[in-house]
């Protein structure tokens, strides 16, 4: 074990793939709260985090091996997924004038990266100051993207063990890049039934309506007098797979302001959620089926750019050319009251 900037950090092995490919734990534990990361799909397996009176429990869904993530992909637990989260319609997009056909793997929909996207990579991985940073390289061509991509996320834990994301890619051709982190909280325990009942705040005044197959339709909605008004607390019902457009006021201030904040009664955990993205999706995980976990076992608060966004070009950029640098930075912080 080492100390880094005041986190715990250690390493061990945590078994193999079906190929044989290893895969590898970390553990990062600063200040009552503990979070493991694995190299496979930079997938965050667990977070602990202390309640109301002191006891530490699971906050987060995950698996308790390598093998359960092969056996249950399409629930992306935990996982970072792209290279494009959430879904592009008809599984194709034109950038500069020329056409990209990506893996349809939702119906005629391209989602969260295609059939082999991060969240089914391998990853390197090296200690930094805090936490643990993976890395991969996207080819040119990969699930139909254009460009090499060479992405890594950086996992640190900053006062009060707040988990920190910061993503960075750099292309070699002009691309479109949109990663999140597919993490579904229950802050009364990951092993306590439904999350529904739990509260919820979302700094968004707007929402993209989605059509059948769930893509955006081009319009942004206000929440005022629907379901979708979180702007004061409330609690979460079933329903929900959507994105929140977020204030402004969020990513100006550089992540600072609180885009969404989750609230157990029973356990006195609160879950605040900053971030440098315009978008936030709300799921509700209504079709899980027990296996492993029920229906709404989880509330994934997915902060990214808008779905669908390389076909509409009111909704903000998500292209990424080369000499830029993508950043993208999320933070879960834990409190209780």
């Amino acid at each position: 074990m080492t100390t880094s900037a005041d986190t715990a950090i250690r390493t061990e092995d945590f078994g193999a793939l079906a190929d044989g490919s290893p895969v590898a734990r970390w553990t990062l534990e600063r200040d009552g709260v503990r979070v493991r990361v694995l190299t496979y799909g930079a997938i965050v397996q667990t977070v602990e985090a202390p309640g109301r009176d002191g006891s530490r429990a699971p906050v987060a869904l995950g698996l308790p091996d390598a093998g359960g993530y092969e056996e249950f992909p399409g629930p992306y637990f935990g996982a970072v997924v792209g290279r494009y989260a959430n879904r592009i319609g008809g599984a194709s997009f034109v950038l500069d004038g020329t056409a990209h056909r990506l893996t349809a793997n939702e119906g005629g929909t391209h989602l969260h990266g295609g059939a082999r996207g991060f969240d089914k990579r391998v990853w390197d991985a090296v200690e930094v100051a805090g936490g643990v940073r993976l890395s991969l390289v996207s080819a040119d061509g990969d699930e139909g993207y254009p460009g090499r991509l060479d992405f890594s996320v950086m996992y640190t834990l900053g006062p009060g063990g707040a988990l920190r994301l910061e993503y960075r890619a750099v292309t070699d051709a002009p691309t479109v890049l949109n990663p999140t982190s597919h993490l579904y909280w229950n802050l009364a325990g990951a092993d306590s039934g439904s999350a529904l009942g739990q509260q919820l705040r979302i700094a968004a005044e707007h929402i993209t309506p989605v059509d059948a197959a769930s893509v955006p339709t081009g319009e942004v909605a206000p929440v005022a007098g629907t379901r979708f008004d979180f702007r004061r607390t409330r609690t979460v019902g079933a329903g929900y797979d959507h994105n929140f457009v977020l204030t402004e006021r969020t990513a100006a201030d550089g992540g600072d302001a609180v885009a969404a904040e989750l609230y157990d009664a029973w356990s006195g955990r609160v879950l605040t959620v900053r971030t440098t993205e315009p978008g936030l999706q709300l799921y509700t995980a209504d079709h899980f089926d027990g296996r492993p976990f029920g229906p709404c076992a989880g509330i994934a608060l997915e902060t990214q750019h808008f779905p669908d966004s390389p076909n509409r070009p009111e909704f903000p950029s998500t292209v990424l050319r080369p000499g830029e640098e993508f950043v993208s930075r999320t933070e879960y912080a834990f409190s209780v009251r």
